[in-house]
């Protein structure tokens, strides 16, 4: 009898698809960028959390754009797979494909190193008066070796995973669930609405100051979507992708708003509002609220929380080097799976290293970079892989379809749209740059292979 070939085993259903969405989405997110928040929109005040409610209102039509293509295209690497495929992987869906894997291999790892550096930020509560310059030392020590531990845990075969995934979440839900519970004892709502004289008068910088809101939003969200990047590990794709989907954005929108109004019901925005470096807000909350003690507590649960958004990044972004590399979109080392545990060994190692070396950066200057330089190629370019499958492939089977087609594909296209051009110049040539030297690097690789636009004619 043959010996079976390693391959992906589908064991994540609707209880683990969502536990990995929802530790992805929540994360460090929340705890570290409440201060930004708050200081974005006419200078600073609650009405800033109209970011979180424009971020929603774009993630939830771009979560069926989501769905349509993970049911279809159920398989390893989420948006390298609809890309390619929706604009065709023989001519520009190669295109399509290499510059999203292009993108990624800056963007990705920079996302989980942004949990790195929240990491950080909330290790600093332990040791308050230790000077900057050592201080920063021992933290960037340990976040290397919390780095090295989820790579060694995401080192099995899928099946323990989804079990480690599941109470990751639990810890997670407890985190944010205590920060509800404290605030609601000790809400004050003269703190919490105190709005500015001119919070809401509407003019080009409100404008502009939504869209750094609404950016902030986006990337608290990031994750809705992290169980389309292991589709060959899902069971009942079609069902579960959708539901796991917008139960996540659902909760999560949910748990960020309550929270938020936990904590500036108690800490009151003026003292915190747009601070750089951001202060571990949660747990100067959590100190004013239970005292000091409950607050080192609280504090080593927002860190459990973040590694938990760490592990889940890492789990689904190691697929996509995987499934380019096994379709001969990137280097083939790449494609390997353990020989015994039926994972890409080579790919969580690439991508876990990478992280781990984008935590040295800064936060602000990594959150900017990765939410724009994703929006072209990725957002608005799985939306026209959506629209393009419906007209060249009517008849392909679709076990879902979005509900109102066109209309929520056309809402989150404005809605992408809305946050790159507010994004300010320097981050829109940023990404273009980065696009036109992926292009020029495609068609020298294409040249190379001898693939299209430069594959010899046949007669």
């Amino acid at each position: 009898m043959p010996e079976e070939k390693p391959h992906l085993i589908r064991r994540f259903g609707l209880l683990q698809a969502t536990a990995l969405n929802m530790s992805n989405m929540v994360g460090v997110g929340p705890f570290i960028t409440i201060p930004a928040l708050m200081g974005t929109i006419n200078g600073g005040g609650p009405q800033a959390m109209l970011g979180w409610i424009v971020g929603l209102l774009i993630a939830i039509p771009d979560g069926l754009v989501w769905a349509e293509l993970g049911a279809a295209m159920p398989g390893s690497g989420g948006s390298y797979l609809y890309l390619r495929d929706g604009f065709g992987p023989q001519k520009w869906g190669r295109l399509m494909a290499f510059l999203f894997i292009w993108q990624f291999i800056i963007s990705g790892p920079m996302e989980i190193g942004s949990g790195f550096i929240g990491l950080k930020q909330y290790i600093r509560y332990f040791w308050p008066g230790m000077a900057d310059a050592q201080l920063d030392h021992q933290l960037q020590i340990i976040t290397v070796a919390l780095g090295v531990l989820a790579i060694v845990l995401l080192y099995r075969q899928i099946t323990s995973i989804g079990k480690i995934t599941v109470a990751l979440w639990i810890g997670m839900l407890l985190t944010v669930g205590a920060v509800i519970c404290g605030g609601l004892g000790h809400f004050n709502p003269k703190i919490a609405f105190d709005f500015p004289a001119h919070g809401f008068d509407f003019s080009m910088g409100f404008v502009f100051g939504l869209g750094a809101a609404a950016r902030i939003g986006i990337y608290d969200y990031l994750g809705y979507y992290d169980v389309c990047y292991i589709g060959d590990e899902v069971k009942e794709p079609a069902k579960v992708i959708l539901r796991s989907i917008l139960i996540s954005l659902i909760a999560i929108a949910v748990i960020y708003m309550t929270m938020n109004l936990a904590i500036i019901g108690v800490v009151p925005w003026r003292e915190f509002a747009g601070l750089d470096p951001a202060p571990p807000i949660a747990s100067i909350f959590m100190e004013r609220t239970f005292g000091a003690k409950a607050a080192v507590g609280f504090t080593v649960m927002v860190l459990w929380t973040t590694f938990a958004s760490v592990f889940a990044l890492l789990l689904g972004y190691s697929r996509i080097p995987y499934a380019a590399a096994r379709d001969g979109y990137f280097f083939k080392p790449f494609a390997a799976l353990h020989p015994t545990k039926h994972f890409p060994h080579t790919s969580l190692l690439f991508i876990g290293v990478l992280s781990i070396a984008c935590s040295f950066l800064p936060l602000q200057a990594v959150i900017d970079a990765l939410v724009t330089m994703r929006i072209l190629v990725q957002f608005i370019g799985q939306i026209g892989a959506v629209i393009l499958l419906r007209k060249t492939r009517p008849n392909s089977d679709r076990p879902f379809k979005m509900w109102l087609y066109p209309l929520p594909a056309l809402l989150a296209l404005f809605g992408w749209l809305f946050l790159f051009v507010t994004s300010g110049w320097d981050l829109i040539l940023y990404s273009l740059l980065a696009l036109a030297v992926g292009a020029a690097a495609f068609m020298g690789w294409s040249r190379k292979k001898k693939t299209w636009p430069f594959a010899p004619q046949t007669n």
